[in-house]
């Protein structure tokens, strides 16, 4: 189902949307409605790729480190 919105543009942008959409053989409603489904498209897989990357992170990492020898343990003779 698609709904209408009504937006306000100014009129030199509206005049070189139309161009724009005339060079690419479509409509301005459908060069928008094209935009915002990319924007909506990749705010969603951002949104996902963060979830995941802070689930790892709170997971956590093995980083292979064990503690440094002590010092008598450095300096043994």
């Amino acid at each position: 189902m698609k709904a209408n919105i009504t937006l306000k543009v100014d009129a030199d942008l509206l005049r070189e949307a139309r161009i724009m959409a005339a060079s690419e053989g479509t409509s301005v409603s459908a060069l928008l409605a094209a935009r915002l489904e990319e924007i909506v498209r990749e705010r969603k897989n951002y949104d996902a790729a963060r979830k995941r990357a802070l689930g790892l992170l709170k997971q956590g990492f093995d980083l292979g480190w064990s503690p440094p020898p002590s010092r008598e343990e450095l300096h043994e003779r």
